[in-house]
């Protein structure tokens, strides 16, 4: 068996408010569901981005617990990417520049495709690429 995709993607914040207002007034995701101090999910196309306290998914759950997820969790800066065609990425360049995003980096891969990165309020280092960095 091969798993067919990536259904949800995790990153680890420190400021979990801060990191709602960029990916939701920023980026213009849609929140599925939120803990407050633990957590808030979007949705990104057919997938579901998770944002969590890492501090508070080391705590494990109650043995009475109705979810009984396991704790998980990293520390530092974690990096995620989003697919853009190069007419979304320059788009995506003029928005965050607009937004006071600084652009950390952007250039064309040597087989082809862009990438601009930024970082998020805590640090992650968030990209918007051509999927065809990827051969895809």
């Amino acid at each position: 068996m091969i798993p067919s995709a990536i259904l949800e993607s995790a990153l680890y914040v420190t400021d979990l408010t801060a990191a709602e207002a960029f990916y939701r007034d920023i980026l213009g995701l849609e929140a599925l569901g939120k803990v407050e101090g633990r957590h808030v999910f979007f949705r990104c196309g057919s997938g579901v981005l998770l944002l969590f306290n890492a501090e508070a998914t080391k705590i494990p759950p109650a043995p009475d617990a109705r979810l009984k997820v396991p704790p998980h969790g990293t520390a530092g800066e974690g990096h995620l990417c989003f697919a853009a065609s190069a007419d979304e990425i320059a788009e995506w360049r003029e928005h965050l520049t607009r937004n006071n995003i600084a652009i950390e980096s952007d250039f064309e891969w040597p087989q082809g495709g862009r990438s601009i990165y930024v970082r998020d309020p805590s640090g992650n280092s968030i990209e918007f690429a051509e999927p065809r960095i990827w051969a895809l």
